[in-house]
């Protein structure tokens, strides 16, 4: 989007047409320059699903347009890493940094949201600014900020013991800002689905605890015993977890095993409760989870939608003209300036390309029902495909044209082609898993790098170069890349390696990973393999937005722990004589299989251990063991 204050210029091939003026125009068919940028922003807001209501003056217009510019977007972005990665240099440090360093640098990240705060409350209304919930929680997380700030360095500058309460917050404020509507969109769709899992969750509960006491009446009185010697199923609540960890299976078969071995009849209980509550129940609870989340989130697509069509009606009603009969309309000299102020860089191929498409009647002017498409358009992705002569055949046509030439790049398009490299690679992959001491393997490695380098180059010399590496060419830029890497990697590793100083593995983990990673190279040779990739790049996007959101979740309860569980348990190296590495430095941990399985580093000493332990407890495999000693 351009600048606020910047005319749109036009090259020569931009000629006006039908009416239209040129972009320094301040008025085009009647329309100033200022209703063609309250148009452009209600096109790239429906564009760009932002569902802001800004002010329509063109004070607050170039206002807003500056708040949306994309380096704006990414300096935002990066005050908010800064700010969550505080905790890395924060007490409980993984590298510990002054309190006044620390402290400086979020006091500049909560000047960086003042700032931002103070500019979108110049684009919309003061009204509509105080009713937003988003500002709100944006200014309390700043205040409250401030003065946990403040008390925590009064209490450690005389000496006492402090809580930075206010670090659980941080994640606020990636939910709150503008930029982050579709982690808002998936935090009210979860919420809006909690009323109808709360009713699964509490059928299962229900479940629990009558299987508990069951549990408990059947063998609270047969004297049984746990491996380690303790009474097996003698107190409710403790049945009432052991079997709430069985329905994750994470203590199955331990907590079975006991009345197992008694009877054989005791494992029909535990067949049924397991077959009820982790089968039919988790089923159930996923079911209801997946239907309400769904149901409502088709509801934020349907109102996202009816905004930006509306958004679409109110650009076509600054823009629209009367044409006779026809009733309003938009001329194709308003939409031309129109898209190359929404979309600066767009092509001129492209632009007409999406005229065509727009005026399928080729009348000269689109009405309402046609012109609200232009959001959707602009976000098609279009690749333009230029057939280019190659650069040999225009320099050495004789050479290029020739038989023998012609042959070879004949062979290069051949399928066979591709089945003999594919080969070749398998053959390779059976290599790799060799000895790479023996002379033999390390000579064949020298033979397949020149075979995928003659590959390269074979093509190269078949197809043009610009459309071999052009942007979409994904698989030849990675062939191409794995394929220099690893030459280059093993070349260096080679003159290391005979230079006799040679006492690091690195250089050689390098070169092996580069090895395996050709072979990722077979999945664009199968096309079903191809769909599953080009599937999961297309839905990036959405993961990387529940990415955040389990971001914010482990980044919330990573600062609780933290606060709560530091230092109760301690890391000893292997080579450390320290008689507390035996219980992890904690005595209450003597002789407990939390110690002897060496789960030490399983700790809130930092954030990137309580990241890894919250990590583990997803996972769930003794997940109650680590609750318990952690």
């Amino acid at each position: 989007m351009p600048e606020p204050d910047k005319k749109q210029q036009m090259t020569p091939e931009e000629a006006p047409e039908k009416g239209e003026t040129n972009g320094r125009s301040d008025t085009l068919n009647g329309k100033t320059r200022d209703d063609f940028d309250l148009a452009a922003v209600y096109v790239s807001d429906a564009q760009y699903n932002r569902n802001i209501f800004f002010e329509t003056t063109p004070e607050a217009i170039r206002l807003y347009l500056l708040y949306n510019h994309w380096v704006l977007h990414i300096v935002v972005y990066a005050v908010i890493v800064v700010d969550l990665a505080l905790a890395i240099f924060e007490d409980p440090a993984v590298i510990p940094l002054p309190i006044w360093a620390t402290t400086l640098i979020e006091l500049v990240c909560l000047a960086a949201f003042v700032v931002r705060l103070v500019h979108y409350a110049k684009v919309i209304s003061r009204e509509r600014f105080w009713k937003d919930p988003k500002n709100i929680c944006i200014i309390c997380v700043i205040l409250l900020s401030l003065t946990d700030i403040v008390i925590y360095g009064s209490l450690k500058a005389t000496g006492y013991t402090a809580v930075r309460w206010s670090r659980v917050l941080r994640p606020l404020l990636l939910i709150n800002i503008t930029e982050g509507r579709q982690l808002r969109r998936a935090f009210r769709s979860i919420r809006n689905a909690l009323p109808q899992i709360l009713y699964v969750f509490l059928l299962f509960m229900f479940s629990l605890l009558m299987f508990s006491l069951m549990a408990l009446k059947l063998f609270g009185k047969k004297g049984l015993t746990t491996t380690d010697g303790d009474a097996y199923f003698t107190s409710y609540l403790e049945i009432v977890f052991d079997l709430y960890v069985l329905v994750t299976t994470a203590n199955s078969p331990d907590i079975i095993m006991p009345a197992y071995n008694s009877s054989v009849y005791f494992a029909v209980f535990f067949i049924i409760y397991v077959l009820i509550n982790t089968y039919i129940f988790m089923s159930v609870f996923l079911a209801v989870v997946y239907n309400n989340y769904k149901k409502y989130l088709k509801e934020e697509v349907r109102q996202l939608v009816r905004a930006n069509r509306h958004k679409m009606a109110r650009a076509f009603g600054v823009l629209q003209e009367w044409k006779g009969g026809e009733g309003p309309v938009v001329t194709q000299a308003s939409w031309n300036q129109l898209v190359r102020l929404v979309q600066p860089d767009i092509s001129n191929a492209h632009r007409e390309l999406l005229w065509s498409v727009s005026d399928n009647n080729n009348e000269g002017c689109i009405g309402k029902v046609a012109f609200v498409q232009l959001a959707d358009l602009l976000n098609m992705t279009v690749i333009v495909v230029k057939s280019r002569p190659h650069p040999l055949q225009t320099s050495l046509p004789s050479l290029y044209l020739s038989s023998p030439s012609q042959l070879v790049c004949r062979m290069v398009r051949h399928r066979w082609f591709v089945y003999a490299f594919d080969f070749i690679i398998l053959v390779n992959a059976v290599f790799i898993g060799l000895d790479e001491e023996n002379p033999l393997i390390a000579n064949a490695e020298w033979a397949f790098l020149a075979l995928y380098f003659l590959e390269i180059l074979l093509k190269l010399y078949t197809f043009e170069p610009k459309a071999f590496f052009s942007r979409h060419e994904f698989w030849n830029w990675f062939d191409t890349l794995i394929v220099v890497s690893a030459l280059i990697a093993t070349i260096i590793n080679s003159v290391v390696k005979s230079s006799g100083g040679y006492t690091s593995r690195q250089i050689l983990d390098i070169v092996f990973i580069l090895r395996v990673l050709r072979l990722i190279r077979v999945v664009d040779s199968i096309q079903r393999f191809r769909a599953i990739i080009n599937t999961l790049v297309r839905i990036g996007p959405t993961i990387l937005t529940f990415g955040q959101l389990i971001v914010v979740v482990y980044y919330i309860f990573a600062m609780v722990g933290m606060e709560l569980f530091k230092g109760k348990i301690r890391f000893f190296d292997a080579e450390s004589t320290d008689p507390d590495r035996e219980f992890c430095g904690n005595p209450l941990l003597k002789n407990s299989l939390f110690a002897k399985y060496n789960y030490c580093k399983n700790n809130f000493n930092d954030v990137v251990s309580s990241f890894i332990l919250l990590l583990e407890l997803t996972v769930v495999n003794q997940w109650h063991d680590i609750l318990f000693k952690a």
